[in-house]
């Protein structure tokens, strides 16, 4: 039988698992707990067996979600968090130990960052260099090190790393090779494709798409050989080795740490995937346009987009993402213009800390999310103080060329 492409994948991802009554959506499930006719039955659910029984290690909905997500990434299984950030504290927390090391891009997202920090205060070494350079990587190998991590598109700066080039070699030397795929999402491309372990992805970005929950999701890839990773413990070297990371981050990040992803949240974010093709071809389509047009203004002193030919990583995105660039771009006022006043001019575009909506959202990077990390890592990143993200949504294109250009013209 003829695989079904992305879109149609997605679509009848409930439906063909089956739904009560007919329905075309799994429904949404508010217990907390999950009763059981016989007592054995109970016991296994909690030794392993496939079950519910309490809301905080999961329910149906979030279930359902999660096999949807592992359909777009091409895993072998997912586990849902709160949030995008509870899904990476999740990893790093019961993956890493005391004495380990971790090598990650500097190109990171500033809360990333600011959680990389709580992980140094807690013995685990981390290392930032320039990932768009594979020898970088590579350069920084400890015998401690257990693990890599980076993202797919750099927030804001648009850098692309060597993704390609890092998962070889985390395959050579058996490293975990941690992927956060939020800024491109599954669409785009699936870190299965770059030899990633785990593949990260808020959901509350793109795959959910319209800004009315959070979550987040950690999929298994299944190219790990969890056996001879040495921070598996005893408990969870039960079954099939491809699981074992998986069960770990789970049981600790939701029993333990009780990062859990509600049912309603799930269930908003299990009917916004179901669009995440089209979104994301349109939003893709006005990131390129506006940043075209912004390139050759003369109030833009410069557009960090994977687009623009001049971009460094220009053609690496265009093999990564089959011609698509992502629907993020950052662009640097000249320096005459009070980046606070032109924001104030705007009026189509979102005032708002958040990507991947349908609505087209910009905020000055220095001055908001970027801000505790102080002039010195900014610098580091790229980030001057007239900087601007812009995370472009589906609107009529001209409207937001429009806006840009009117808010520029004082």
């Amino acid at each position: 039988m003829k695989t079904n492409g992305f879109s149609t994948t997605i679509l009848h991802s409930d439906r063909r698992s089956g739904v009560e009554h007919g329905g075309v959506h799994k429904p949404l499930h508010p217990s907390t707990e999950y009763a059981f006719a016989d007592a054995r039955e109970l016991a296994a659910v909690f030794q392993g067996k496939s079950g519910f029984t309490y809301a905080r290690q999961g329910t149906p909905t979030t279930a359902a979600l999660e096999q949807k997500v592992t359909q777009m990434e091409g895993g072998v299984s997912s586990v849902s968090f709160s949030t995008g950030m509870a899904a990476l504290t999740a990893t790093f927390f019961t993956l890493l130990k005391k004495g380990d090391h971790l090598i990650s891009s500097q190109y990171i997202f500033g809360n990333t960052n600011s959680l990389f920090g709580t992980l140094s205060e807690l013995g685990v070494d981390v290392t930032l260099v320039d990932a768009t350079d594979v020898e970088q990587v590579k350069a920084a190998r400890r015998k401690e090190t257990r693990m890599v991590f980076t993202e797919t598109i750099a927030n804001p700066g648009t850098q692309i790393a060597d993704l390609k080039g890092v998962g070889q070699w985390c395959e050579q030397e058996g490293l975990v090779y941690v992927v956060d795929n939020t800024l491109s999402s599954p669409w785009l491309c699936r870190g299965i494709d770059f030899k990633a372990s785990l593949v990260v992805n808020s959901l509350s970005k793109y795959i959910g798409g319209h800004g009315n929950a959070l979550g987040g999701m950690v999929t298994e890839t299944g190219l790990f050989d969890w056996s001879v990773y040495p921070n598996i413990a005893d408990a969870y070297r039960k079954g099939k080795p491809t699981m074992w990371g998986l069960t770990q981050i789970k049981k600790k990040g939701l029993r333990d740490m009780g990062a859990t992803l509600g049912s309603d949240a799930a269930h908003r974010l299990a009917v916004g995937a179901e669009t995440l093709s089209l979104r994301m071809d349109r939003a893709c389509g006005n990131a390129l346009a506006l940043a075209q047009y912004l390139d050759s203004h003369d109030k833009v002193s410069k557009v960090m987009y994977p687009g623009l030919p001049a971009h460094p990583q220009h053609q690496r995105a265009a093999d990564y993402f089959n011609g698509r660039f992502g629907a993020l771009l950052s662009v640097e006022l000249v320096s005459e213009i009070d980046v606070f006043d032109f924001l104030n001019r705007l009026k189509v575009l979102v005032l708002a800390t958040h990507l991947g909506d349908t609505r087209t959202l910009v905020l000055p990077v220095a001055h908001t999310i970027y801000y505790e990390m102080g002039p010195e890592k900014r610098a580091l990143m790229g980030i001057g103080d007239n900087m601007l993200r812009v995370s472009v949504g589906i609107e009529d294109t001209q409207d937001l060329l429009s806006d840009f250009d009117q808010a520029l013209l004082p």
